[in-house]
């Protein structure tokens, strides 16, 4: 599937430095003998459908690596990865064999045909006819009709830092072990996910891509239920300096709405971002999309490091249950009050 680079004018400028010094590295690193590598994400689909999700880079040689090519990539060396821009990606699921492109900063995000049963499936992901990446979709069964949305920072995964600092911090810095979930947050989704057999579970979060390895392993330490994540990716775009959080997760929330019209999602997010925001516009556009939305509310030194608490509005209005907690367990227990927990 060939690319289409966008004209040069119509791109920030700072936009296309970044792609000349990205280029630039690349460059250097292929003179070197380094060969890029597909890195799959965790991602979803439908019935006839699925929504892979991955990244292109060249990244630092592992300690004993022999080749050019690394099976896994994790903490600081997927921050120094070199993002290959507008790859051509082999997909290949069961038989069936698609080539789809990376973006400018070689994030892969395609929806391609494929027909897999309900439930966790995977699927191969390679580059430059390297060896494959094995990923995995969760394919949503037609009959479903609940799913979960999480934010990460400050709602899964105790942050403590000013937002700028998070993703930097948590891929440089924290050995996984060193990461705190937020109380109680690992059980409630863990139940909700229990209680509703194959309800889809996904991790919509403003942190860039770069740390979905790391954040894959701690989830999965502190007994999260696997979800599909969606990331985005720092840096400049066509129009401005820097990517807005705010609107990536209004967009995959619209996405979700429209890929899943008979679904209605819990929303979980935390007072210290614009989540109670978000989800208040969300639900005046896709009323029958929501379930209930819960927020947890951050400690008095959580919420200075987060730039302010944000006021949770009055919702008694919303038509759909909106509850508050400090820490899972109390979101849990107003949850089990409305109705979408069993007590």
């Amino acid at each position: 599937m060939p690319s289409t680079t966008p004209a040069p004018g119509k791109i920030h400028w700072v936009a296309r430095l970044e792609r000349r010094f990205h280029a630039w590295r690349e460059r250097v690193a292929r003179r070197k003998g380094r060969t890029p590598t597909a890195v799959p994400f965790a991602g979803y689909g439908g019935e006839g459908w699925i929504r892979v999700l991955g990244r292109v880079l060249i990244v630092p040689a592992a300690k004993g690596e022999r080749d050019g090519r690394v099976a896994s990539v994790r903490g600081w060396r997927s921050f120094a990865g070199i993002p290959v821009a507008y790859a051509s990606v082999t997909i290949t699921v069961g038989d069936a064999t698609h080539e789809v492109a990376a973006d400018r900063g070689g994030v892969v995000d395609a929806v391609i045909p494929a027909g897999l049963a309900p439930g966790w499936q995977t699927y191969r992901m390679s580059v430059e006819g390297g060896d494959p990446s094995e990923g995995r979709v969760f394919v949503v069964d037609p009959d479903v009709r609940f799913g979960v949305v999480s934010d990460v920072d400050d709602t899964v995964m105790v942050t403590a830092l000013p937002r700028p600092l998070l993703a930097a911090w948590n891929s440089f810095v924290v050995h996984t072990h060193a990461r705190q979930p937020v109380p109680g947050m690992a059980v409630l989704l863990e139940r909700l996910v229990r209680e509703n057999p194959g309800a889809p579970m996904l991790y919509l979060s403003t942190g860039a891509w770069n740390v979905a390895p790391t954040l894959t392993r701690f989830l999965s330490r502190h007994l999260f239920p696997a979800g599909a994540m969606l990331l985005t990716d720092w840096g400049p775009t066509h129009d401005r300096w820097f990517r807005s959080g705010s609107d990536h997760k209004r967009d995959n929330l619209r996405r979700l709405a429209e890929e899943f019209p008979h679904i209605e999602w819990l929303l979980i997010g935390d007072d210290g971002q614009h989540d109670d925001e978000i989800y208040t516009s969300f639900t005046r556009e896709f009323p029958s999309s929501v379930a209930a939305v819960a927020i947890r509310r951050l400690s008095p030194a959580e919420a200075v490091l987060a730039g302010g608490r944000t006021a949770v509005d009055d919702h008694s209005a919303a038509g759909v249950p909106w509850v508050t907690g400090d820490d899972g367990a109390g979101l849990a227990e107003r949850l089990e009050a409305v109705g979408l927990l069993k007590a």
